[in-house]
């Protein structure tokens, strides 16, 4: 089979206008990046307001493998059916980080015969977005130690400094570092550090805001860390939300593209989902709702991570209904979770769809067909799959695109058909801090308890008495494990959940509390990625996926 490269090159692209006029929007009204590719302003979504709302499909997974279980491509090849059955749908997707671009996880375009296109664009630069955030997040902190350097007036404790600098690559030398070295001139001496531009709370400020005025109003609210007698440093203290929501004006268009199938796809913001709510943008999800049957949202990693924050916050700031969630299985990530068994790797199945159920939603498993799954697994997996009562459909969309994902779309439909959208979280914002997280980490990971460090503890008795503690929750864990072990495969006996470190990320409008050794800043394997990319004189791109 040719590569996914190969697939995208040997693909005739619409023009990006055409797609758009499926759509209903006139060519005067996109701004075009391009042949391919478009931003849609937001006089333009907000002019939807009186649309009819189609039906919401969340996609999430069991527990992944390093290599992925296809989340992204099952989301595309999903709306691609949807529209070959004479339905309309929009996808909706994140912006892949070139972080994992050149370490080891790759793109985030799907794959096969089932991505979005222009492949190499979506992969590489896109539209800019990130590097929109990564530019105003450290412009923050420019004005942060130019205030430390100018007297800081606001007497600002240096060594309780919240804000950390970003840049979208995978960098562990830049955990940890100290700035202002090399005298007077150069600054204020003191430790910093840097996290990678997904999990930017301007990344989470971007994904969340539906306006401008918004962006300012987040921005206002961002926690920077606490003076010398320990109240709140914020950054309407700095007086640069203006100048950040004007560095984010073109960021905050949700970008339009197509499938390797000619139907609509709007990709728009990043987020990681073990590090951050791991969702694309509230904008992007309103538009593809307010134009199409029915959105495919893709949110990142399995159901303990990214369809948990989406339920359970980025609905608290629009409530969007849920009609189905497509959870997306391998035989292969079931025999790597039951060490070679597919009954005992079921388990962490089972517990992913008991998850989906125990939000109220009904589940639709997608078995992801690889070409050396033998037929003796397929029908195992089957026949676990109708011991307990489930919907299921196998899907072959890397070979055959929207033909080999028509059952799946033909179940998926008829579920989301027959739901009202009604859903329910785990925790009210009227909750406690520890009584929120103790909700998620019993009835999403299974945890027996949750245990605090002794400074976590201290942070929490600070926020009792501060208006964070009204904030949702955003729990940043491993992806490799429905506990906070990513060594602890299949579904872990009971276990305690720990808790090493509490963020407050206010302008974004959640609490992140820190599970484990999970790190903001990832760093690159042994062999990135980035040693097989590579381009001609004619502009081919090998090595990318």
């Amino acid at each position: 089979m040719k590569s996914d490269v190969e697939i995208a090159e040997s693909t005739r692209l619409l023009p990006i206008t055409e797609i758009a006029g499926n759509l209903g929007i006139s060519n005067d009204t996109i701004y075009q990046c391009g042949k391919y590719k478009a931003k849609i302003p937001l006089s333009f979504i907000n002019s939807l307001k009186d649309n009819k709302e189609g039906k919401v499909v969340v996609v999430t997974a069991m527990t992944p493998t390093k290599f992925g279980e296809g989340k992204t491509m099952i989301s595309i090849a999903t709306s691609m059916a949807l529209n070959k059955m004479g339905k309309s749908s929009v996808v909706t997707l994140r912006e892949p980080s070139l972080g994992p671009v050149f370490g080891i996880k790759g793109g985030a375009a799907g794959g096969g015969y089932s991505q979005v296109l222009p492949m190499e664009d979506i992969n590489l630069h896109f539209t800019g977005d990130i590097h929109a955030i990564t530019t105003a997040n450290n412009l923050i902190s420019a004005v942060l130690d130019n205030h430390l350097h100018n007297g800081n007036d606001l007497n600002l404790d240096t060594r309780n400094i919240y804000w950390k600098r970003a840049m979208d690559m995978n960098e562990r030398a830049l955990r940890h570092v100290v700035v202002g070295l090399g005298g007077r001139s150069n600054g204020y001496p003191r430790e910093e550090g840097f996290i990678i531009s997904a999990a930017s709370e301007i990344m989470a400020i971007l994904s969340l805001s539906k306006s401008i005025s918004e962006v300012k109003e987040r921005t206002d609210k961002i926690l920077l860390g606490f003076t010398t007698d320990k109240k709140p440093v914020l950054a309407r203290d700095m007086h640069i939300s203006g100048a950040i929501a004007t560095i984010l004006k073109d960021a905050l268009m949700p970008n339009l593209v197509q499938t390797i199938e000619h139907t609509p796809a709007i990709i728009h913001t990043g987020p990681f989902a073990n590090i951050a709510h791991g969702t694309n943008s509230i904008l992007a999800t309103y538009m593809a709702n307010k134009l199409s049957d029915y959105t495919v949202v893709e949110t990142g990693f399995g159901s303990d991570l990214g369809f948990e924050k989406f339920v359970d916050l980025v609905t608290r700031y629009h409530n969007f209904p849920i009609n189905a969630a497509v959870l997306v299985v391998t035989v292969r990530a079931m025999k790597f979770h039951g060490n070679d068994d597919i009954k005992t790797g079921f388990e962490n199945v089972k517990h992913h769809i008991n998850n989906i159920r125990n939000f109220g939603i009904k589940p639709v498993v997608a078995v992801n067909v690889f070409d050396n799954d033998t037929k003796e697994e397929l029908e195992l997996v089957k026949s676990l799959l109708n011991d307990i009562d489930v919907d299921f459909a196998f899907s072959t969309a890397h070979k055959d695109g929207s033909k080999g994902a028509m059952e799946l779309a033909s179940v998926v439909a008829k579920v989301a058909d027959d739901s009202d959208g009604k859903f329910k979280r785990h925790y009210t914002n009227e909750m406690s801090i520890p009584e929120k997280i103790e909700s998620v980490a019993k009835n999403v990971y299974g945890a027996a308890g949750v245990i605090y460090a002794r400074h976590v503890k201290r942070t929490l008795a600070r926020l009792q008495d501060m208006e964070f503690c009204k904030l949702p929750i955003c729990i940043a864990k491993t992806q490799m494990s429905i506990s906070d072990n990513p060594n602890k495969k299949g579904k872990p006996e009971p276990f305690m959940l720990n808790i090493n470190k509490i963020n407050i990320s206010s302008g974004a409008g959640f609490i992140v509390p820190i599970a484990g050794e999970i790190m903001l800043m990832p760093g690159l394997p042994k062999k990135p990625s980035a040693e097989i990319i590579d381009i001609d004189d004619n502009g081919k791109i090998s090595g990318l996926f």
